[in-house]
């Protein structure tokens, strides 16, 4: 399109105004300007097109032939134009909630609590998207995310969920046959990790616990580790908020646990950016934390 040839916005709705209605002092009312303002966009339409497109006919004024097929020709764009906005409106005021978390911060920590959200909000439909990955959030239609991190994404606003206390867990049972002196006396047991992540690695090393002389077995994900760990087939590293249910009912037991500072588990969201329920659903999560 070659917008060389279109004239401006303004003249062209100020024209399909005061052709439909027939009166340029109504078309001035409508769009919220002056009568000379309407007079004056379709005198400048004129003289581009070097024709008459609106003629007086006593009190009425008459689109001319010119003038109706450019009035049925805006009529109907700007129709098309409305229609299309209406359906992104409607979009945005039905379509789900879409997060995007950890597959192990959606099943440990995000599910358990969902059920009291909606016994209040039993209307508010919510799409949760698990993945490891960082997505872009305007390009993937994420309305926001809870990432795991030291809050610092450019290009987002970042609030802490949940500060990140790290827990070596295991089972019950598993932590029977464990002689605790300190951290680097947990070297010698079997260790269950998921790949890709060196936090958990660097936390271990700075205790004293020398993973590379460790047996360790890795897992894809962190739901995997977690399955194993209740299992009772090894230990493992994880953020509190993830094993909080599992320590309260027994689950698992905590061998050692200490704040990791800034890392946690930040509320991501994008500016200008507004879904309906995207206010609601963050203040009870705050409300959660």
């Amino acid at each position: 399109m070659d917008w060389r040839n279109i004239p401006s916005l303004a003249a062209l709705r100020a024209f399909e105004s005061a052709a439909r209605l027939k009166n340029f002092s109504a078309a001035a009312r409508e769009l919220n300007v002056t009568h000379a303002a309407i007079a004056q966009h379709v005198r400048g339409l004129e003289a581009r097109f070097s024709q008459s497109l609106i003629e007086r006919h006593g009190q009425l004024m008459e689109p001319t032939e010119a003038g109706r097929r450019l009035a049925d020709t805006l009529s109907d764009g700007f129709g098309t134009i409305e229609a299309g906005i209406k359906d992104l409106i409607s979009d945005a005021t039905t379509r789900p909630l879409t997060i995007s978390t950890t597959p192990s911060f959606a099943e440990n920590w995000l599910m358990p609590r969902l059920g009291a959200f909606w016994a209040d909000r039993p209307g508010l439909e919510i799409s949760i998207v698990p993945t490891t990955k960082v997505l872009d959030l305007k390009r993937d239609q994420i309305d926001f995310a809870i990432r795991y991190g030291g809050g610092n994404w450019p290009g987002y606003k970042a609030e802490r969920l949940t500060q990140s206390t790290y827990v070596i867990a295991c089972s019950p049972k598993f932590a029977e046959k464990i002689e605790f002196g300190g951290p680097s006396d947990l070297s010698k047991h079997v260790w269950l990790i998921e790949q890709g992540h060196p936090e958990q690695r660097l936390w271990a090393e700075a205790l004293g616990i020398s993973l590379n002389q460790s047996q360790i077995t890795t897992f894809a994900t962190n739901t995997l580790v977690l399955s194993a760990t209740r299992q009772g087939y090894g230990l493992s590293i994880q953020a509190y908020a993830l094993v909080e249910s599992d320590l309260k009912n027994g689950t698992l037991v905590s061998v050692f646990q200490e704040d990791s500072g800034e890392l946690g588990y930040y509320i991501v969201t994008r500016e200008n950016h507004m879904h309906p329920s995207l206010a609601p659903f963050i203040d009870w999560l705050r409300c959660c934390s």
